[in-house]
């Protein structure tokens, strides 16, 4: 599994561009902005993107959707919880930095259980809400890695003071869902370096 991560957008959000090598098929998780940017890697790594996905609906990991969407073709999905963000910019926070429309409404719900598949590579849906009431993480269990969003970062964890948010439902997520994975598991954050499952479990501030 490829993972390119580049840095995107007003806020600095991670927008991850993951991969099968071989099937030269991938997704796009948040793609937060530079909207061409995004475009032109894929066009560099020579993908077939499967999905658009976005971990919630805050604007800074859904402004470049539509850009996304339209010079790939691909669907977009996000957690149903989530998903009137996509098109509400109240709701999103998008009118904090003047995006009336920032995004299409989702073509595809992913609630907790569900899958995304490209080439031989599958990510296992986790819904971790406390961030936001949709917030999700992807997991495989295979490459053993986490695109956590913004629920749990690098000695830090996503705020919760947001309408929608909770930090009671959040450390209860991250508790449940996120520090139940294996230790060595590579989490990939919404912003910020990476990190592993083990070292926050022993040293996160806010979890321990």
């Amino acid at each position: 599994m490829i993972v390119e991560l580049l840095v995107v957008g007003p806020l600095q959000t991670n927008c991850y561009i993951v991969a099968d090598e071989n099937a030269k098929e991938g997704i796009v998780i948040d793609p937060g902005g530079d909207g061409d940017h995004i475009l032109r890697t894929i066009q560099r790594m020579g993908l077939s993107i499967k999905m658009v996905v976005n971990t919630h609906g805050h604007f800074d990991h859904i402004m470049a959707n539509k850009e996304v969407m339209e010079g790939t073709g691909a669907p977009l999905a996000i957690h149903p919880k989530d998903a009137d963000m996509l098109t509400n910019p109240l709701r999103s926070f998008a009118l904090f930095v003047g995006k009336v429309h920032p995004s299409p409404p989702a073509t595809l719900l992913l609630e907790e259980g569900a899958t995304v598949k490209f080439g031989a590579h599958t990510l296992n849906v986790l819904h971790t809400p406390g961030h936001s009431p949709g917030s999700i993480s992807l997991w495989s269990p295979e490459e053993k890695v986490v695109f956590s969003g913004d629920a749990l970062f690098n000695l830090g964890i996503g705020r919760t003071d947001f309408p929608g948010g909770s930090m009671r439902v959040l450390l209860q997520s991250i508790r449940e869902k996120l520090f139940t994975l294996p230790d060595d598991t590579v989490v990939y954050p919404g912003h910020g370096p990476k990190t592993t499952i083990d070292f926050e479990r022993k040293h996160n501030p806010f979890l321990t």
